[in-house]
């Protein structure tokens, strides 16, 4: 008899080879895949392809209104969801209903109805959900949870947030399914989820009050038309116009992007090329959002996702001092055969400035793999055998639920003009 844990995935996307691929390459000790489940047979077959590299499977492929009867056959221990954030919640509820543990990729969902379903499951099943948070695994952004753990600065009480989104991986988002804010939430939940619980995991706190200014500035024909743009197009594989355009993206020039998504479009009609100036784009480009936690600190954060460089900078302002973090990241598109890209560090710098003293650089050794070497070791949480954590950084269904709350809240406040309470949103 097998004691290795039972893995099940659903949305086989260009998330959802870093989970499968682990399993396959890294963690075949301890973690089997049984099967897959999606919309699209071909993304299904592209994924039994690709561990099949590894010597594993063919798995069992299922269509996505089998997913009971997936688990029924194949009896997963664990359910992994990688699929369009507004269905994660679909799948979570009926993952723990049916009897099984849940891994989802973040944002946890969308929206505070989704949120409290979740919550309320997990309260009536007692199952366990995980929320995949890589960014804490970054040794730089674990080393600031130290330095304020460890009181270098005293008590914080501000933060200033800046993050930045660039011209290769920022315009990705406005050329596929996260456009429209009813599949993502918009960027404020769907890539400031990261950010805002990195906020939560440094500060050790939560959310209680959230106002927000954002819109689409930048991308969407309306401002392209303002810049004088005059030739436009749908999307940009078989299209003259996207020739010309530096934001279009080729998928017949990348083997995994057109495996995965141009010879899978006569399934679904999923066009994952789509013009970021075109016309249907729901979500906005340029945020910024204030927060007041239950600590009492402020964070000031802005979010734009045409920089012409990926990365962040952050400052913490405490009692007894100040910490700054700089850091450029690699530019890469989801799927693209780039995965170490993801996060991946080009240059940092932490400097503490004490109050009294003269400021110094904190050294931090970056390690292989993505996001600084973090992914590694999120995985190894995941799927190997977890060592002692001093952090804590294995998120859980709460953590998952304060993360997306603040993007939830500003979405609100977004809309009405005024400051949103958190504990208005959802009953834990």
């Amino acid at each position: 008899m097998s004691n290795r844990k039972k893995y099940a995935l659903i949305g086989t996307g260009g998330r959802a080879g870093f989970f499968y691929n682990a399993i396959a390459r890294d963690f075949r000790d301890s973690s089997e895949l049984v099967a897959f489940c999606d919309v699209n047979q071909t993304r299904m077959d592209f994924a039994n392809k690709s561990v099949g590299e590894f010597g594993v499977g063919p798995l069992p492929t299922y269509k996505a209104h089998d997913f009971d009867r997936m688990i029924e056959e194949t009896k997963p221990d664990v359910v992994i969801v990688t699929t369009v954030d507004r269905t994660h919640h679909t799948y979570i509820i009926r993952a723990m209903e049916l009897g099984c543990d849940v891994i989802t990729e973040k944002p946890m969902t969308v929206d505070q109805e989704k949120c409290q379903e979740i919550l309320d499951a997990v309260k009536k099943t007692g199952r366990n959900l995980r929320v995949t948070f890589n960014y804490r695994y970054s040794p730089h952004n674990t080393k600031i949870r130290e330095l304020i753990e460890d009181g270098t600065i005293g008590d914080v009480h501000a933060v200033h947030f800046e993050w930045l989104l660039n011209t290769k991986h920022g315009a990705d988002y406005f050329r596929r399914w996260h456009r429209d804010k009813r599949n993502s939430g918009g960027l404020l939940v769907h890539k400031s989820t990261h950010h805002f619980d990195l906020v939560n995991f440094w500060l050790g706190t939560q959310p209680a009050t959230v106002f927000a200014f954002g819109d689409l500035m930048f991308y969407g024909r309306e401002n392209a038309e303002k810049r004088g743009v005059t030739s436009f197009y749908s999307r940009a594989h078989g299209s003259e116009h996207a020739k010309n355009d530096p934001f279009a993206l080729d998928l017949a020039a990348n083997d995994k992007l057109k495996a995965m998504y141009l010879d899978a479009e006569h399934e679904d009609g999923y066009f994952r090329d789509q013009s970021v100036f075109g016309d249907g784009i729901s979500i906005e480009d340029t945020m910024g959002v204030m927060v007041r936690y239950r600590s009492k600190a402020i964070l000031t954060y802005s979010l734009y996702a045409y920089a012409p460089w990926e990365g962040f900078r952050v400052v913490f302002n405490g009692s007894k001092g100040r910490i700054e973090m700089n850091v450029v990241e690699s530019s890469y598109v989801n799927s693209g055969g780039e995965q170490a890209l993801e996060g991946a560090v080009k240059g940092k710098s932490i400097i503490v400035h004490p109050m009294f003293d003269a400021p110094y650089e904190v050294q931090v050794e970056e390690r292989a793999g993505g996001h600084g070497g973090g992914d590694p070791v999120l995985l190894n949480d995941l799927f190997g055998t977890p060592e002692p954590d001093r952090f804590k950084r294995a998120a859980s269904h709460v953590d998952g639920a304060m993360s997306i709350l603040t993007g939830i809240a500003g979405n609100r406040s977004l809309k009405t003009g005024l400051p949103v309470k958190v504990s208005d949103l959802v009953q834990f």
